[in-house]
């Protein structure tokens, strides 16, 4: 068993840029929860909710905000953003990544007509269609499936059971059912983008699908055919966004939330957990449209209640 990773606190400190009250010879051996430390754990407060928690916790060091109040109960160290400096300290203490670049598993199926740098890793059972292309330091971890004519730029990271470039939902009605609509444009994805676990994203229908760098997707997330994410957006688990909607930079939405097809998003918009965008946004802010659960009898009254309002 590998022994594990300890960092004394002045160590920890130049790394995160942090200032250092404290004893800066302190040994810490591990990240933890305020409540489930030990003696030996450096654990972050970036919510004030749940200062009240340090009373009762066992940690040697605390990551906190600038203006906090330190005293003798802990070594601190002290940061503009403890919840960034959390995630600095967090990669020190993960262990060593397997992930290697570059490799390539025997169990993978590449065509011969994708396009592959020498510099990836590329995982177990995952299929690289025809009209691919991989650039550099691009990880794409196991069972995942390019389609065809993706393309994935440089420092980008695929999880796990994800598909990309797969068919669009296009099909035409006739008096004699659907007709297929066949998908001839791209999925282009940017730099240093991560997606998550069992996504799926679509190519296009004529134009290309379009998720631009710094753009980080959860897990479950479906983006569908023609639909532009900008730079540095963020969507959490469980969403979808509808074709040919466009979103602007830094798009941060939340769980279970979704966007209809067709629609304009400007830069700037957080959209809050379980919210459907219904009509283009154009203003920058926070939009959310939760109806939290009441028992039936409530919401059966408070349905009658919004049909009257909208009178």
């Amino acid at each position: 068993m590998p022994k594990p990773k300890s960092f004394t606190l002045k160590e920890l400190a130049k790394v995160t840029d942090s200032t250092l009250f404290g004893d800066k010879n302190c040994v810490v051996d591990n990240l933890s929860t305020i409540e489930n430390s030990s003696k030996s754990s450096i654990t972050f407060l970036s919510n004030n909710k749940y200062a009240s928690l340090l009373a009762s916790s066992n940690a040697a060091a605390v990551i906190v905000n600038k203006d906090f109040k330190e005293d003798d109960s802990f070594n601190y160290l002290k940061t503009d953003d403890p919840y960034l400096t959390y995630a600095k300290i967090s990669n020190l203490f993960a262990e060593d990544d397997e992930t290697k670049i570059p490799f390539i598993h025997e169990s993978s199926v590449i065509s011969d007509k994708a396009s592959i740098h020498d510099e990836v890793y590329i995982g177990p059972n995952v299929y690289v269609g025809p009209n691919c292309k991989i650039e550099k330091n691009v990880i794409i971890h196991s069972n995942c499936s390019l389609v065809k004519d993706v393309s994935i730029s440089s420092n980008t990271i695929i999880q796990n059971g994800t598909v990309l470039g797969s068919d669009g939902f296009g099909f035409a009605p006739s008096k004699d059912g659907y007709v297929k609509i066949k998908q001839l444009g791209k999925l282009k994805i940017g730099k240093n983008v991560e997606i998550g676990a069992n996504c799926t994203i679509d190519r296009g229908a004529i134009d290309d699908t379009e998720i631009h760098d710094g753009v980080i997707l959860d897990n479950l997330v479906h983006i569908a055919h023609n639909v532009i994410i900008g730079e540095n957006s963020a969507i959490a688990a469980s969403c979808a966004i509808a074709g040919s909607a466009r979103i602007g930079k830094n798009f941060q939405m939340g769980g279970l939330s979704g966007v209809l097809g067709h629609l304009d998003v400007c830069d700037n918009v957080t959209v809050g957990a379980h919210t459907l965008i219904t009509k283009d946004i154009t203003k920058p802010g926070n939009y959310i449209g939760i109806m939290p659960a009441q028992e039936h009898n409530d919401w059966a009254k408070s349905s009658v209640f919004i049909k009257k309002l909208s009178k």
